[in-house]
């Protein structure tokens, strides 16, 4: 296949040069004549281990060169490949303007050619600037159907500075946003040769991946600096806890909790970061991100009280209790706490927890109910059907098969909020809304 790499930074230089190895033939175009001429001359512009090796090889062979001409470079490939740089303005916002204008360029050449074209975000860019301000660009200037003439697609990179040509060859995933099914295959027959889980999907979840990567490193390196600076003057090799947290790769490196659902709670979550944070405290330690969980999971249960104030719809069912499913606990049970407000509020309610029987109750969770939520018992019903019967809007906070279908049972005016992606829906869009 022919490709055409726009963009010969640090990201497109890389992406060049593997592709190659692929066995396709590329041209890499770019403003700059310092890098064309360095690719041409067989030298890498960036410093990455092994990267000269391989363009110098690919130029030699004839199956690597660049250039600054755009028209040369489209009426070559079958794909371009923008690689082009996505920097911040001062206020945090994204600079989009030299994708746009990449895009442009490329859509004037499109009305020069014949043969069908896929282009390619590469570059890292949020999905509303790519859906609303990019991809617009190109049409406007291809002046032409999009689905017969050329395909738009996004494609982002795992790559890492210092290991990118072992990430491109060996990466844990590849994604292509698709705009129709051609394109995507296109890109998908590109990519062949590299073993990797494949996901295709629509091009803003694609564009999206790509954020949420790279804001849960960042996530993981605040996370652990904010462990070592409470384990520091305790004198607990910081080094060895997370050793040790990192090889736990059922819970903590793994998909556990990473699925979007309701808030946290139960006997242990809540007790132990207030007990983390806490001492953080006493040591006169900063850990924001520690400090925030609480209040990050404060406002998720917030929004959901603020969703049903909104519907004005006064009788509310709740399928599930408990924290969570499969556990009679209702300790900091964050369901129970939305309860408590919607009553306040004047709202009438019903609820459904099999697994909560009051008469087997015994111990902290007997307590719990007697002394702080004993108006709650009244309002728990026999069964599934009876809450539906009685409620405007069931609220599914558990995953159970006794849930999975309710929108079956919903009357006309009915509504279901789905807070754990628990429910088959089955029923119209307007009776069912996904929480997450």
């Amino acid at each position: 296949m022919k490709l055409a790499v726009f963009g010969l930074g640090y990201v497109g230089s890389v992406s060049a040069a593997c592709f190659c190895n692929l066995g396709h033939e590329v041209i890499g175009i770019d403003v700059n004549p310092v890098k064309v001429q360095m690719i041409n001359d067989g030298k890498s512009p960036v410093i990455e281990p092994g990267l000269t090796d391989l363009i110098s090889r690919f130029v030699q062979e004839g199956r690597l060169r660049a250039t600054s001409n755009i028209e040369e470079a489209v009426a070559f490939a079958d794909v371009s490949l923008v690689c082009v740089g996505t920097p911040s303005l001062p206020n945090g916002q994204l600079n989009v303007e030299h994708v746009v204008a990449v895009f442009g360029q490329i859509g004037e050449q499109l009305k020069r050619t014949q043969k069908y074209h896929v282009v390619a975000l590469r570059s890292t860019m949020l999905p509303d600037a790519y859906l609303e301000q990019v991809i617009p660009e190109l049409i406007k200037a291809a002046d032409a159907d999009q689905s017969e003439k050329f395909g738009i697609c996004a494609f982002p990179e795992f790559l890492r500075e210092g290991t990118a040509i072992k990430d491109f060859f060996d990466p844990p995933k590849i994604v292509i946003g698709e705009i129709d099914k051609k394109s995507g295959d296109l890109l998908e027959e590109l990519n062949r040769g590299i073993e990797a889980p494949l996901f295709r999907c629509e091009l803003q979840t694609a564009c999206m991946v790509k954020y949420v990567d790279n804001a849960f490193h960042a996530l993981k390196v605040d996370f652990a600096n904010e462990i070592a600076r409470i384990c520091k003057p305790m004198a607990i090799d910081s080094y060895k806890v997370m050793e040790i947290f990192c090889s736990d790769e059922k819970l903590n490196i793994s998909p556990a909790y990473l699925k979007p659902g309701f808030a946290f709670g139960g006997s242990c979550l809540p007790k132990d970061v207030r007990a983390l944070t806490h001492k953080a405290k006493h040591l006169d330690v900063e850990v924001p991100v520690l400090s925030n969980l609480l209040r990050s999971n404060e406002i998720h249960y917030q929004q959901l009280i603020d969703t049903l104030v909104t519907l004005n719809k006064k009788k509310l069912g709740f399928l599930g209790l408990s924290f969570k499913e499969d556990t009679d606990d209702l300790r900091e049970s964050p369901i129970v706490l939305v309860i408590e407000s919607m009553l306040g509020k004047g709202f009438s309610v019903s609820i459904f927890d099999e697994n909560v029987k009051l008469a087997n109750l015994i111990g902290a969770n007997k307590t719990y109910i007697q002394n702080e939520i004993p108006h709650i018992s009244k309002l728990i019903r026999d069964s599934v059907e009876t809450v539906i019967s009685e409620s405007d809007v069931v609220i599914v906070s558990q995953k159970h098969p006794k849930f999975s279908q309710v929108t079956k049972s919903l009357t006309n005016e009915g509504l279901v909020i789905d807070l754990v992606n628990a429910v088959q829906n089955s029923g119209p869009n307007n009776q069912y809304k996904r929480f997450c």
